[in-house]
């Protein structure tokens, strides 16, 4: 069963290496300046970082990409279709999306995705789930080994589970989510997945999560 390997700054903003048969899958790239934590990291699990996988384009979650695309020339680039415009900084709504604004810090990234994916691929072991709201492309991804899901912004632990969907006083970061009822409906749709545990963005992993998902969620409707 796969290790859940997590690093974090100040305590609040995570990235996760997942290891696959070939190496290292990044979860997201923190803060700029965070690339050399996360390859120390890598070089403590005694395994390259073969791909680098983006939840979504908010700058705490893609802060170092282009920095260490530069040190890992060869590492595949992933995130969604539709949050790859967002990463080239194309904020336009598509027709049909919820014509709220576009909430967050989107810095954008030099480094353009190697592959992008939709709902039901797989980027090695992990499985893509839609999960928009907090931006319009935004993903989860679940180890179906171990059933972790990675939830990005959808949930967050700090202070205790909550949703990105409603203001949290502990950390507000509804504030920062494009669109509140479809975030909802994504924290709904991984609450279903009933999973092992919940690695968020920000804040600690939570183990059996699926009772304090729910409350989160209760508290958001």
């Amino acid at each position: 069963m796969p290790q859940v390997n997590q690093v974090t700054r100040f305590g609040l903003v995570n990235s996760y290496l997942v290891r696959e048969d070939d190496g290292l899958t990044l979860i997201d790239t923190m803060l700029p300046r965070s690339g050399s934590r996360l390859l120390a990291a890598a070089e403590e699990l005694g395994a390259p970082i073969v791909r680098i996988a983006l939840t979504h384009a908010h700058g705490d979650h893609v802060g170092s990409l282009d920095e260490l695309k530069g040190a890992l020339p060869d590492a595949e680039v992933i995130t969604s279709v539709r949050e790859a415009r967002l990463l080239a900084k194309d904020m336009s709504l598509d027709p049909g999306e919820p014509a709220d604004k576009l909430r967050g810090g989107y810095p954008g990234a030099e480094t353009n995705p190697d592959r992008t994916v939709e709902a039901g691929e797989r980027i090695a072991s992990l499985e893509v789930v839609a999960a928009p709201g907090h931006t319009p492309g935004h993903i989860a991804l679940v180890d179906s080994r171990d059933g972790t899901v990675y939830c990005g912004d959808v949930f967050s632990s700090v202070g205790g589970l909550a949703t990105s969907a409603k203001i949290h006083p502990a950390f507000p970061l509804a504030l920062f989510t494009w669109h509140r009822p479809t975030d909802l409906e994504s924290a709904r749709a991984l609450r279903a997945l009933d999973p092992a545990r919940l690695a968020p963005g920000h804040g600690k992993v939570v183990d059996a999560p699926s009772e304090a998902m729910e409350r989160a969620i209760a508290r958001a409707e």
